[in-house]
């Protein structure tokens, strides 16, 4: 009995001390991590840190983190965050923030974001590169908010991006319940008396590949770009109203990409009247534009369905037979 106690004593002791030693250095990776983006030019704060989880995590609670990038114009600040870890492997981080309002802004816009339960779940392959296997953002309730304007809400909130057998491509999946258009878009939405206030559905699918694979460069160096882009499904349901889309993009060094996107509209007319409202379509060009793709839909058989192509060629992009103007960037930053 006695040497039993003697080993557990022993285990105790020894588990005791590579927790303390593994909980300071967890802690200091991610002090002189702060440290090293200010050497960079960044402004990289916070006003203090403290460990805790004893014995079968680690828990690193930052109180107060700013950080800002002054090439790029980001900036990120809240309460508190914290950053939680298995004690036998730190490359399993959740990291868990503040219920309270954080700040994001892009120069000279700031956004305002509130959730509840918003954490990140972060799984790096073991090794010095710290490559970027899984991550997952998931929330409760949450809102973003442009000074007094309401941009953005939802019931729940589902990010996933995970690592495919090709390492540099990650399979990438949202999805949000009960999302809720901001002011502009409720303006459109008087319009359209049949819609109501929050999406049914609101859901992608899709592959993405980079031309590297997610690792600790991607903070402290260059963002990874993407090179193919592999639509799988995306879904809209809003009322009445119902997207689906799916199609492949390859991308060049630019940003700009070709390929074709098929997009299948049910209820296609409530999109013109919202376009027209908005003051994107002029009245002038309500009866042409509707005519043509009446015509369209016709052609497949269901008047109330229209099935239709984003063509993307030589940066430009168009809808079917009609040109829609330069195609976007897709650029990482």
């Amino acid at each position: 009995m006695r040497g039993l106690i003697r080993v557990i004593i022993f285990v105790t002791v020894v588990w005791s001390a590579y927790w303390f030693v593994a909980g300071f250095g967890l802690r200091n990776a991610i002090t002189t991590w702060f440290d090293k983006q200010q050497e960079r030019g960044w402004q990289a704060e916070f006003s203090d840190v403290s460990t805790a989880g004893y014995p079968f995590h680690h828990v690193t609670h930052l109180n107060s983190p700013a950080l800002a990038d002054p090439v790029n114009g980001t900036a990120w600040s809240a309460d508190w965050i914290e950053f939680q870890s298995p004690s036998i492997w730190p490359g399993r981080q959740v990291l868990r923030f503040a219920d309270t309002p954080q700040r994001l802004s892009y120069f000279d816009q700031t956004a305002t974001i509130e959730a509840n339960d918003l954490q990140a779940e972060l799984q790096l392959r073991p090794g010095v590169a710290l490559v970027l296997e899984k991550m997952a953002l998931t929330a409760g309730p949450w809102s973003i908010t442009d000074e007094a304007e309401a941009l953005a809400g939802g019931n729940t909130l589902t990010l996933i991006m995970e690592q495919t057998s090709i390492p540099e491509a990650y399979t990438v999946g949202a999805r949000i319940d009960g999302f809720t258009p901001g002011d502009d878009l409720r303006e459109l939405m008087r319009s359209a008396t049949t819609l109501p206030q929050a999406f049914e559905t609101l859901e992608m699918d899709m592959t993405v590949t980079f031309d590297k694979a997610w690792d600790r460069t991607a903070l402290e160096q260059s963002r990874p770009q993407p090179v193919k882009i592999d639509l799988q499904l995306a879904e809209m349901k809003w009322g009445e109203l119902r997207l689906f889309a799916a199609g492949k993009l390859d991308v060049d060094a630019q940003g700009i990409p070709s390929g074709e996107i098929a997009i299948k509209a049910e209820n296609w007319r409530d999109m013109i009247a919202m376009a027209n409202a908005a003051g994107a379509l002029p009245d002038q060009a309500v009866d042409p534009v509707t005519r043509a793709l009446n015509f369209m839909a016709g052609l497949g058989g269901n008047p109330k369905t229209l099935d239709l192509q984003l063509n993307f060629r030589d940066g430009f992009v168009a809808l079917g037979p009609l040109p829609l103007g330069p195609a976007p960037h897709l650029i990482l930053r």
